[in-house]
């Protein structure tokens, strides 16, 4: 009899006892009907729910008996299972990155444990076997337990498991009774396994994911392994199938519409077979019918099968013959309230959000996710890079350098056994999966034999995928480990000279543009490459899901919380949030961006029609409506709704006739492509691609009517006019009231603004070190001249401005006063040389906060800017002020709109003013909060109460830059050099 030993925590040969041999994820049931209507099996029985429980610290204050049967833990604490311990009440989430948890607490090398803190969780259920699972072999499966665990059944020990992300089972057989039984559950936070679990995510532990008790008929089929091959043609498919099972097992394919295409014992040969890819995810339905001796059924499984091949074709990878393109992110399992315990129903929101923006590819970073959502991406339709649970990133990467003095598990045979478990326990669970095209060696863990290893074995056991591995980048001895060349988060220009340079592999970014708070500028100099070297395969976008937990200030407000929020130290803070979507499941504004750029038809639009570029691979645009529209100023003039035919990767013009035509005026022309009918990720109507023309012509100078009145006091001038007033203070240097019908629309006056609220990329590679003299000048600036000249019909007031970040830099702005009311603003600013490159160049004042409502004729309806204003389009929007505060983890740089003709500010009674451009469009931001504001709050409720709204009118903003958020600037044509001279105009109009 084997005696449960704490030394397996950190011992290396061990990590697994008694765990049941992993093998496919296929239910079963005991007849056809029940088998075509799914659902639950009669033969499984959940034990998710309510657990007694107890929390200790480390091993030593834990209830060690607790399994015992005469144990009594009746008065203990319940616990919910599926669920993290951190986050019921017991211990504390800590969020790391790179470093290991005890990094700076503990002195422990791998193998070894920190054994005065590894909370453990004693976890106790009793249970009766339900009616119809009795007189058969019972066995349990613990589909997710962070990170080793001990289990006993009525006293007697069962088995041990390590690998906190694929199934262990385990057989109940010899230790279940009648009547009630105890299950007692030991789980530790640190094993040696924790050593290979150094994701850059969350620090929980528990029992995580579903718990169920399962039992089989006698000759049960315990694996089974579904393999299809394609001709070269694609014109027939030959299906096998492999059950571990003694007994005759009949197949029975049905089409999607429940015909029969094919019967019989394997292999079925199906002539014209529909193939499965993610635009079209075709699947037949199989039932593997378990017979007994006298032809009666046992069992009967159903599985999805997808026809499809996958291969590497002279460098490229294809699919169904054709090159295929990644438009991917990876994805941590996660929900802002109960972690890495998701639902179905998360699972479907993220697919549905992915197809609606034209994501078609997802990487597990970096575990294999709950196999629920394999069953998804098959249906949905997603490529899916299946990553196994191994990450040891702390071992040979510190502060950003290589350091191998301690890397695991490098070429170090002792770890060998327990990484190739990892493998094995991914590809068997998860092998029958047409979604998955690529088996992942886990990340950021160097290189080496071990991970050369498990690569081999995915090739040896499966020929129908490839292997990825970035890590051989750091050692090319080890190259042979990945099929294709996989880097994270190169330069745009490296990746070109890799592909420049006639390479041996296709090339993916299997991290890229990292989308830490306002980032994804620069996005498109990625994409671009897809079109230009048919070896770039896409990449894969990091990432999709922000990790933040919500919490309560000391107020009792939830807020959504990051590292070091929870007390935790260390903690690598707010480097948990990356996503294009908010924790709660919210789009952010990242996502305008990469719904544009991963679009797979693309419209261009011109004064005649539209060329249509369709670069799906297998569909044509048969079910989707072309709408076109021409507007003028946000308002549709004309519509023309369209069918078209367009091949798949081939291209049309298809001709438009428009009835209006003024050369004198603004008009976009837009083309739209919309779903004709309802699909399961999407309403009709929905959007999956647009493009835009924007006729632009010069704005029309008329003068403004009306006469002024210029009192010029000793220090103040005035100037006014029927309806309204402007003072100008020579004093504060600058305009200081603007009252309309008697309204006073200047809060806070007008002065240059060279400073915006840092960004997570702008911290990252060092911009305000660089840069802080912009910082003082938005401060403080001395007024060095007044001048006034004052006419009949206006009046000019300019003001000249020194700068302290150097005498040469002089800023002046002009304004110029008409009888309409109307105020003409002209900034100018004076560069010097050798000046850092400046934030933003603008001009920003308050007015009250009742003014808050936007209405926008500008590149919108979401925030962008220089470097993300590809998926931005031209049109009239309205929002609040508030919604230009995006929901960044830490408040930043948010909300500003590029390509401004014209906005609104109005209150309640549609009273207020409006921002007009003159020569060229502006850039605008208009929130409740200044940049110093923003930038000197850590979370959204430190942010002071709203007293105001500000206007930031700027000439230009810099990109915000995305390539990496710990040192790469944002690109040089999205950036304003300090020696620059540049002059911006706008005009204040009252509403």
């Amino acid at each position: 009899m084997t005696v449960p030993d704490l030394a397996w925590l950190s011992d290396l040969s061990v990590f697994n006892v008694n765990r049941l041999p992993a093998h496919s994820d296929h239910v079963y049931y005991a007849t056809m009907e029940e088998a075509r209507q799914g659902g639950n099996m009669n033969w499984r029985h959940s034990l998710n729910g309510s657990w007694k429980f107890h929390y200790a610290s480390n091993a030593e204050s834990r209830p060690a008996s607790f399994w015992k049967q005469e144990a009594n833990c009746s008065g203990w604490d319940t616990i919910q299972v599926p669920g993290h311990i951190q986050l019921q009440g017991y211990g504390a989430p800590q969020y790391v990155n790179t470093m290991y948890p005890w990094d700076g607490i503990s002195p422990v090398r791998p193998p070894h444990i920190q054994e005065d803190h590894n909370p453990v969780g004693s976890y106790v259920k009793t249970f009766s076997v339900p009616e119809q699972m009795t007189d058969q072999p019972l066995y349990i499966s613990f589909q997710g337990v962070e990170s080793a665990f001990f289990i006993w059944l009525n006293g007697q020990f069962v088995g041990y498991s390590e690998d906190s992300f694929t199934p262990a089972d385990f057989d109940l057989t010899p230790f279940v009774t009648e009547g009630e039984n105890k299950l007692a559950v030991e789980v530790y936070q640190r094993s040696t396994g924790s050593w290979l679990e150094d994701q850059d995510f969350w620090r929980f532990s528990g029992i995580f994911r579903d718990v169920y008790l399962y039992t089989a008929p006698e000759g049960h089929a315990k694996d089974v392994h579904i393999r299809t091959e394609l001709n070269d043609a694609f014109s027939e498919a030959v299906l096998h199938v492999e059950a571990q099972t003694e007994r005759d097992v009949y197949c029975l394919l049905e089409d999607a519409e429940g015909r029969v295409v094919a019967e019989g014992p394997s292999p079925l040969t199906v002539s014209d077979p529909e193939l499965w890819s993610a635009e079209s995810p075709y699947l037949y339905r199989l039932f593997l019918q378990v017979k007994n001796e006298e032809g009666g059924i046992i069992e009967v499984i159903p599985e999805r099968v997808g026809f499809r091949r996958f291969e590497m074709k002279n460098k490229i990878m294809h699919l169904n013959g054709k090159r295929i393109v990644f438009k991917g992110v990876n994805r941590h399992e996660f929900n802002a309230r109960t972690g890495r315990v998701i639902t179905k129903e998360d699972m479907i929101w993220d697919i549905q959000t992915m197809k609606q923006n034209n994501i078609n590819a997802v990487r597990t970073s970096h575990y294999p996710n709950q196999t629920e959502w394999y069953r998804l991406c098959d249906e949905y339709g997603l490529y899916v890079i299946d990553e196994m649970n191994l990450e040891t990133h702390g071992s040979w990467q510190k502060m950003g350098k290589v350091d191998t003095e301690w890397t695991i598990p490098g070429s170090k045979p002792e770890w060998n056994d327990i990484v190739l478990d990892r493998a094995k326990s991914m590809y068997e669970r998860d092998k029958n999966h047409p979604s998955i095209l690529i088996w992942s060696c886990g990340n950021e863990s160097h290189a080496g034999d071990v991970i050369l290893n498990a690569s081999k074995y995915f090739k040896e056991q499966d020929s129908s995928r490839l292997v990825h591995y970035e890590g051989v980048f750091y050692d090319r001895d080890f190259d042979e480990t990945s099929d294709m060349e996989s880097r994270m988060y190169a330069k745009p220009a490296d990746i070109e000279d890799y592909l420049s340079a006639d390479p041996e592999k296709p090339y993916i970014s299997c991290e890229y543009i990292h989308a830490m708070g306002n980032s994804l500028g620069g996005m498109y100099k990625y994409t671009d490459l897809e079109e230009t070297y048919p070896m770039y395969q896409g990449g894969f976008i990091w990432d999709f899901i922000d990790q933040s937990l919500l919490k309560k200030n000391r107020f009792g407000e939830e807020f959504l919380a990051y590292g070091g929020d929870f007390d935790d130290r260390p903690t690598d803070y707010n480097f948990c949030g990356n996503g294009i979507v908010t924790a709660d499941r919210k789009l952010s504004p990242k996502m305008q961006e990469v719904k544009f750029l991963y679009q797979n038809i693309k419209l261009f639009p011109d004064q005649t029609g539209v060329r249509i570029k369709n670069e799906q691979l297998f569909k044509g645009t048969d079910s989707y409506e072309l709408v076109c529209t021409i507007s003028e100023e946000g308002v549709v003039l004309e519509e023309k709704s369209l069918t078209i035919q367009v091949d798949p990767l081939s291209e049309q013009y298809v001709p438009v006739k428009w009835a209006t035509e003024d050369e004198q005026k603004e008009y976009v022309i837009e083309a739209s492509l919309r779903l004709k009918e309802k699909t399961i990720w999407a309403e009709a109507g929905h959007e999956v691609a647009f493009g835009q023309l924007i006729s632009q012509t010069a704005p029309k100078k008329a003068t403004p009517a009306g006469n002024v009145t210029v009192v010029e006091g000793d220090v103040t001038i005035g100037v006014h006019g029927d309806h309204f007033s402007v003072l100008f203070s020579k004093a504060s240097g600058t305009l200081v009231s603007l009252q309309y019908a008697g309204e006073e629309m200047i809060a806070a006056p007008p002065y240059p603004l060279f400073w915006r609220a840092m960004t997570d990329n702008d911290k990252g590679n060092q911009f305000a070190f660089a840069s802080s003299g912009w910082y003082t000048s938005s401060f403080v600036r001395t007024c060095t001249n007044v001048q006034l000249e004052a006419a009949e019909d206006h009046a000019v007031i300019r003001f000249e401005y020194r700068l302290p970040i150097s005498e040469q830099a002089k800023a002046s702005v002009s304004y110029a006063v008409y009888g309409d009311g109307s105020v003409h603003v002209t900034n100018n600013y004076q560069g010097a040389e050798g000046l850092s490159d400046m934030p933003i160049y603008a001009l920003s004042f308050k007015v009250p906060a009742e003014y808050d409502q936007l209405d926008w004729y500008a590149m919108g309806p979401d925030e962008n800017y220089a470097d993300r204003e590809k998926g931005a389009r031209l049109g009239r929007f309205q929002n609040k002020s508030a919604d230009n505060v995006s929901p960044y983890l830490v408040p930043q740089e948010s909300g500003a709109r590029t390509g401004v003709r014209y906005v609104k500010i109005a209150n309640d009674c549609q009273k207020g003013i409006a921002v007009h451009y003159v020569n060229e469009p502006l850039t605008c931001t208009i929130s409740p909060y200044t940049a110093f504001e923003l930038e000197n709050a850590a979370h959204h409720y430190e942010l002071p109460p709203v007293h105001y709204t500000v206007v930031t009118v700027a000439g230009r903003q810099m990109g915000v830059g995305g390539d990496d958020s710990w040192g790469a600037p944002v690109h040089a044509e999205h950036r304003i050099q300090g020696e620059t001279n540049m002059t911006f105009e706008f005009i204040l109009k009252p509403l």
